[in-house]
This record gives C-alpha cells, sequence and structure tokens, in this order.
C-alpha cells in the first residue's frame, strides 16, 4: 500500500477517509494523492468553452487549490509525502482514471452513504468508484482515530473466479497483519450444507500461501444482512468483499451486495473488483 489515493470534496466524510490514509500511508511507508475533481456544469459540448468562462474557471481552481494547501498542512499528515491535484472532471471517471495514472495501490473515500430515490437511480460516487475500479477501495464512513484492521470479514461463494480478486485480499491483510474470516453466509434461498460450505472454504484458502485465518458459516434472511450481523457479532474491523462491476439494465436487475454494503455499513468496507 505505497501508494493512496484520496478524493476529497472537502466534507467532513472526505477528512475522515484522509485521516485513515494518512495512518496507512506511514504503517506503510507510503504517499498520499489528495485529489479533487472541479465537476462544472456543462451547458455544450466542451465545458470549459461553453459553460463558464476562464476567469471564473481560474477562480473555481484557485479556491480549490488553497483549500487542498490548507488540508496539506494539517498536523496528521505531517511527515508524510502528500501531492495534491484539481482537475476538472466527472468526479466517479476522474478518480478512476487518475488512480490508474498514479498506479495506486488503494483509493480510500469518505462516504455517507445513499438511500432511498437516490441510491436506486444515481447511487453515491462511492459506489459508482467501487463499481468500475480495477483497484481495491476502501471506503470509511466515521472519524477512524485508531484505523486498525485486526480482523477483516470476507463473505464470498468461495468460486474460482473469486481466486484472482483474493490475491488482492490477502495481500490488503498482510500489509495489517489482519486476521481474515473467512464467512459463507446461508440464506433461505440460497440454502449450504454447513459440510459442504465447510470444504469449499478450505479447499479454497489451500491454494494460497496464507494462514493466518479462520473459517465461519452464518445463517441469516439475507446475504447482506448476514453479512453486516457476522462483522458485528464477530467485532470485526473491516468488511471485505469483490464486487462484479456491473452496469446498465445487467446492474439495475442485479445490483451488488458490495455496493450495498458501501451504502448501508457503518464499518468500513474494502472491495475488490473481480
Amino acid at each position: 500500500m505505497k501508494t493512496i489515493l484520496v478524493p476529497t470534496d472537502f466534507s467532513k466524510h472526505a477528512e475522515y477517509a484522509l485521516k485513515v490514509a494518512a495512518q496507512v500511508a506511514k504503517r506503510n511507508n507510503g504517499k498520499v494523492i489528495l485529489l479533487h475533481m472541479l465537476e462544472l456544469q456543462q451547458t455544450g459540448n466542451d465545458a470549459i468553452t461553453t459553460a463558464h468562462d476562464i476567469p471564473e474557471l481560474m477562480f473555481f481552481k484557485n479556491a480549490a487549490v488553497n483549500k487542498l494547501d490548507e488540508l496539506v498542512d494539517s498536523p496528521y499528515l505531517e511527515g508524510i509525502e502528500v501531492a495534491s491535484i484539481v482537475q476538472f472532471h466527472m468526479a466517479f471517471n476522474g478518480i478512476i482514471e487518475n488512480a490508474e495514472k498514479h498506479n495506486a495501490d488503494l483509493i480510500i473515500m469518505g462516504s455517507h452513504g445513499a438511500s432511498g430515490f437516490q441510491e436506486m437511480f444515481i447511487g453515491s460516487n462511492a459506489e459508482k468508484v467501487v463499481r468500475n475500479s480495477s483497484i481495491p477501495v476502501l471506503i470509511i464512513k466515521k472519524d477512524e482515530e485508531d484505523f486498525k484492521v485486526n480482523n477483516l470479514v470476507f463473505a464470498s461463494d468461495f468460486s474460482d473466479e473469486i481466486k484472482v480478486p483474493f490475491a488482492k485480499v490477502i495481500e490488503f491483510a498482510k500489509s495489517f497483519d489482519s486476521h481474515i474470516k473467512l464467512v459463507n453466509i446461508t440464506t433461505p434461498n440460497n440454502f449450504t450444507p454447513s459440510r459442504v460450505a465447510e470444504k469449499r472454504m478450505k479447499e479454497f484458502i489451500s491454494e494460497f500461501n496464507f494462514s493466518n485465518y479462520s473459517t465461519h458459516i452464518y445463517n441469516d434472511i439475507n446475504v447482506e444482512k448476514g453479512i453486516l450481523h457476522f462483522a458485528k457479532d464477530s467485532n470485526s474491523d473491516v468488511i471485505g468483499m469483490c464486487t462484479h462491476g456491473r452496469k446498465g439494465l445487467a446492474h439495475f436487475f442485479n445490483g451488488s451486495i458490495s455496493e450495498d454494503l458501501v451504502n448501508h455499513s457503518k464499518r468500513p468496507v474494502v472491495t475488490f473488483k473481480i
């Protein structure tokens, strides 16, 4: 976790993410890239030339640069290499493009979630980044003065398609000396006998050189509630999930448990794209 991208809209939730990024960077001798996207309303094909004149653009940009400078001077960032970027771009597209351009190992975002019609039709920026990012995304919901990942819940069906992203899960866990709690959520609509689920998890983890784990089976009315309840009952620090990154109608009808957790979990959620 050497390079950490932190998008900010200067909200308190964005600062929660930056504080966590500072802790992660110190732990891994890494650097932080602080990113602010200026989303300007478009009235034509080119937002810069048709929606705003140059003096107005420079006013917004200079104001953002000043705010970033203030953040960079925050006491909790002392001793950490921090780069700041201001760009005119749609937020979630700009976040993903900059993460890839700067070879980020992790994106850390703050989010207050989304609900109701906003969740159904728009979704939060965090949800959109989770859906599209090929780089692991850590979502922070509250102020974490002492961020730790002693226990990481990883919920999955432990199918073959999870094996590639799970290598990144292990990398994440090793960077925090985390114990991974592998959990299979059993629901009335998707019942799996305990002995079958246990065998599947053990066969899955046997392909990786990792021993700091335990296996669990948890019953609940649906997968999302099962993950949230298990994380609470086991006093875990972070919830880890893989996301399919479905788009369009496939996403509308199928949704993503990872994105629902981003909106509903009070605990930090880290996602890894399949």
